[in-house]
């Protein structure tokens, strides 16, 4: 059956083809290059050097790490600790933290956990998806601040990083019985 479909197909675009050969006179070709010019002169004209500025492509940031511009000397003088970003492309693996909304309102964050090594992890922003919609109606049906687990790719955006959540889930907490 896939034989007999191909075989149409070549049919079809054979006889496009030809009647693409036969094409009526009357229609006049698209113009190509002036009539004036010979082939090897416009040729030769095309792979000569332009006179204005070549285009050069985009140069990857090998600066280092910028500072979260929302700590350090721009949130309290003197006293917070100045925090580096993760780099385009990282990955955030099975973190805990909650979710809490921006200064600004707009937008929600990840608050990170203390990971007992650093303890210096700046919180991110969530990009919108479907996740962070599962996110927000499981803390409006919740009466608790809730702990999520989530993981995702990290960018690096003005001074932020922001989160595309591949995964979450929400982290029960241990129930204590008396």
């Amino acid at each position: 059956m896939k034989a007999a479909w191909f075989i149409a197909l070549l049919g079809l675009m054979f006889a496009a083809v030809l009647r693409a050969d036969v094409a009526p006179a009357t229609q006049p070709a698209p113009a190509t290059r002036p009539a004036d010019m010979p082939a090897d002169q416009l040729l030769s004209q095309m792979l000569r050097p332009s006179a204005g500025p070549a285009a050069q492509p985009l140069q990857p940031i090998l600066d280092p790490p910028a500072l979260d511009q929302t700590t350090g000397k721009m949130v309290v003088p003197n006293s917070a600790i100045p925090q580096n970003l993760k780099r385009e492309g990282d990955y955030i693996r099975d973190r805990m933290g909650r979710m809490t909304k921006s200064s600004d309102g707009n937008q929600f964050e990840f608050q990170f956990e203390s990971d007992a090594r650093t303890m210096q992890d700046p919180p991110v922003i969530i990009l919108p998806n479907l996740k962070l919609m599962a996110m927000e109606n499981a803390v409006n049906a919740s009466n608790r601040d809730l702990r999520f687990r989530i993981t995702g790719p990290v960018t690096e955006y003005k001074g932020r990083n922001y989160i595309l959540l591949e995964k979450v889930s929400v982290v029960q907490e241990p129930v204590q019985q008396f």
